[in-house]
């Protein structure tokens, strides 16, 4: 199969900067799990999404490695590569029931599965854990992600932006690449917080219900976008150039 390059249009190429961008922070910050997980940007005509090779280390993608593929999960230009099926169902279900989110995030760290594992889940007993205090979603864990769960998935997210899947990992969206990173790293952060105050064995000291109460009114994913797009993601992005330009292609 031909792997000329791609034509594609000013706001894709914007698209597949910042997803591989993505893919690579997250080779950087120690967050992949070999050629697992996986991240998508919504295509701008609507009608399918960006995703990872399935094959390729996330330290190895560029803009141009990365396969679109439709809803159905018809491939819309010519690849060598195939999609991952639990991450097509995943990101597929996703995509096709929220509008508002242009980027879903999955990751399998160890911090992030041990966390999704506790009955309680995320605990908001630290400033970074409140960041989403009350906005996370749970889903049971079934198996390897299938098609026939996605309506389920869809279910239980509803209409927040991030998510916790039960003894398998963590999920975040956002409006763009950027708020996407940005709520997935808060809540990464928070896991390894998390992990670590109860590894100590000692007991915790409460946050007062107030002042969850006080940072739950406070966040939005307004605020989230507009701090992550003028702030963090230039930011990360020279970053990422000081530490490898190659994924730039």
């Amino acid at each position: 199969m031909s792997t000329a390059p791609i034509r594609i249009d000013q706001s894709e190429a914007a698209l597949r900067r910042d997803l591989a961008a993505c893919y690579r922070l997250i080779a950087m910050y120690g967050w992949d799990d070999l050629i697992a997980t996986h991240v998508s940007v919504r295509l701008p005509e609507g009608n399918g999404f960006l995703i990872n090779p399935f094959g390729l280390m996330f330290e190895e993608i560029t803009p141009d490695s990365l396969i679109k593929v439709d809803l159905d999960g018809n491939l819309l230009a010519p690849t060598k590569w195939s999609v991952n099926a639990a991450g097509f169902a995943i990101h597929s279900a996703i995509h096709a029931a929220r509008h508002d989110a242009l980027c879903v995030m999955h990751l399998h760290t160890p911090d992030g599965i041990a966390v999704s594992m506790c009955e309680d889940g995320l605990l908001p007993e630290n400033q970074t854990a409140l960041i989403h205090a009350g906005g996370i979603a749970y889903h049971d864990y079934e198996g390897i992600a299938c098609l026939d769960e996605r309506e389920r998935l869809v279910e239980h997210l509803g209409d927040k932006s991030v998510m916790l899947l039960r003894n398998h990992g963590t999920l975040t969206m956002g409006p763009s690449v950027a708020s996407a990173f940005t709520s997935m790293y808060f809540l990464e952060t928070a896991c390894t917080i998390q992990v670590r105050a109860l590894g100590m064995n000692l007991p915790l000291h409460k946050v007062e219900q107030k002042v969850i109460n006080e940072f739950a009114g406070m966040r939005s994913i307004e605020k989230m976008e507009d701090m992550s797009q003028s702030l963090v993601w230039p930011a990360l992005l020279r970053k990422l150039d000081r530490h490898d330009p190659t994924w730039r292609g």
